[in-house]
Formats: structure tokens, sequence, C-alpha cells
């Protein structure tokens, strides 16, 4: 990994992938999305404080945990102008975050749990399916999932019916 000296205050975008281990191409996108900012030299180039290496490395961090970039660039936003995060920014964000994660692994581990009940021929007009149907929403009243209500009486209704070769 390259060094910086201390007194260069300011990064092109090829020593902060080098540095963060971003992708040029994600700086450029982090920076389209508001996550970082940069300020233009007079022949156009890119140069980035050195606390967006504290930024790339909060989104990077962030994004492994599966944190959607909006939410991210909201927390950033909460962040005086320009300050890096520090150690309790991100205490704080990721406690916020902690219970939408957890109803996430929960989802997960349910899917997994259930992926073998999929009949795999890909109809899914099993009597219950926990895949496209969960907690058998319809299964009171009708055989194989559907996605959009029945109306009695309607065109859509007679239509939506299972082929009889699927039930």
């Amino acid at each position: 990994m390259p060094q910086i000296p201390e007194k260069i205050h300011e990064l092109t975008v090829g020593q902060l992938a080098a540095r963060s281990g971003a992708a040029v191409s994600a700086l450029h996108f982090y920076e389209s999305k508001g996550l970082i900012t940069s300020r233009r030299t007079s022949g156009n180039q890119r140069r980035f404080s050195r606390d967006a290496l504290r930024r790339v490395a909060f989104v990077r961090a962030a994004q492994r945990v599966g944190i959607p970039l909006a939410t991210i660039r909201e927390a950033l936003s909460e962040l005086p102008e320009g300050r890096t995060p520090t150690r309790e920014d991100w205490a704080r964000l990721s406690a916020s975050w902690r219970s939408e994660l957890d109803e996430r692994i929960k989802q997960l581990n349910r899917l997994r749990d259930h992926l073998t009940d999929c009949i795999g021929c890909g109809c899914l007009s099993l009597d219950t399916c926990v895949l496209s149907n969960p907690d058998d929403a319809f299964g009171e009243t009708r055989a194989g999932s559907r996605l959009l209500v029945e109306r009695p009486g309607t065109r859509r209704a007679r239509r939506d019916r299972a082929p009889a070769d699927c039930d």
C-alpha cells in the first residue's frame, strides 16, 4: 500500500483507491451518490481530502452488513459538513441499524430453512408454498400461490386458476 506523506492533505482518485481498497469506479459512484466529495483542480482532476479515506471505510463497512446506500447517505448527512465519521458515530448508527439487520437475518434464515420445501418446477402450485406464499396467507381459502386477489365472477379470477397438471 503506498504511503502518503502527512503534509499532503489531498488525494488523487488513484491514491484514494489504493489506500481504501475501493475501485476507482466505486469511488466515482460514491461521489455521484453524495457519499464522498472532491474538488476539481484547474486541470479538472479530482482531489479528495484525507478524511475521504475514513468515509469510504465507513461506507464499505456499512455495505458489507447490508445497509443500503440511501441509508448510509442519510447517516453521513447527519454529520456536520466535512467531518470524518468517528468510532462513536459508527456505534450510534450501527445500533440504529441493528433491528433492521436482525429482521433481515430472521427472514433469510426462514427462507433458507424452507428452501427445500419448494417443488422446483417453477409453477409453485403447492397447497402451501412458503416461498411465494409466506405464512400461508391464502392457504385457508384456496390451494396454490396467488399474487392477485381474486374477485368472484371476474374474468381475472377464472383466468388465474392453476392448470390441472400443476395442482
